[in-house]
């Protein structure tokens, strides 16, 4: 999409223009959805988040400031809404203990080549809370100090979560790399029909195989 077919549809969704928001919600979709599955526990739950982030887009558009890149503007919103439904829906339990977290380190993933959508699955497969944390820092590059801040835990419990994401991650890697038990089986694994494919080119190099945060 062009920038002035983008100002265009901008404008029109400043006026309340049905066709106009149903365009810019068609074509951002994708872009949306990968952030919000990130996020999300399963498919149908990352749709719920990412429609109350177009409604937030849609009610709040006049405030967007067009001398900056709208996808940047856009992303954010669809991260916010994901961190504000797992906190006020969810409610996400930390039961590390904080004391001995302090000092645990980072820590390193694999560096195996994985597939998008597989590392994308096992990423789903964590507890909310170790998901949550994981993708904050990891991914969209927060420190420990901004994540506590935002999900109003103890900075050791974001370390303690991450590391046990990691760890949890590691031996799903492990598990995917083993081979089948049973010679007579399907070829293909369990994530293949999980979840929709997701080029891995628009979600701005992350994840293990386009250089995630160490």
């Amino acid at each position: 999409m062009g920038e002035e077919e983008l100002r265009q549809l901008i404008r029109g969704c400043i006026k309340q223009d049905r066709k106009c928001q149903k365009l810019l919600y068609k074509a951002f979709y994708g872009f949306s959805m990968g952030i919000c599955l990130r996020y999300a526990g399963n498919r149908d739950e990352a749709a719920e988040v990412m429609n109350q982030g177009f409604f937030k887009v849609f009610t709040h558009i006049e405030s967007y400031d067009i001398t900056r890149p709208f996808k940047a503007w856009l992303g954010k919103i669809m991260m916010n809404v994901s961190i504000d439904f797992y906190r006020a829906n969810l409610k996400m339990a930390y039961t590390e203990d904080l004391d001995s977290a302090e000092h645990i380190s980072d820590g390193d993933l694999s560096d195996k080549n994985l597939h998008y959508n597989d590392l994308l699955v096992m990423v789903q497969r964590l507890p909310k809370a170790y998901r949550t944390v994981f993708n904050l820092f990891a991914v969209d590059g927060y420190s420990h100090e901004e994540i506590a801040s935002m999900l109003n835990i103890n900075i050791g419990t974001s370390k303690s979560n991450l590391h046990k994401a990691r760890q949890k991650l590691k031996r799903m890697i492990l598990e995917a790399d083993r081979p089948p038990k049973n010679a007579n089986y399907n070829h293909g694994t369990d994530y293949d029909n999980s979840i929709v494919a997701i080029e891995a080119t628009k979600m701005n190099g992350v994840f293990l195989n386009k250089g995630i945060r160490k």
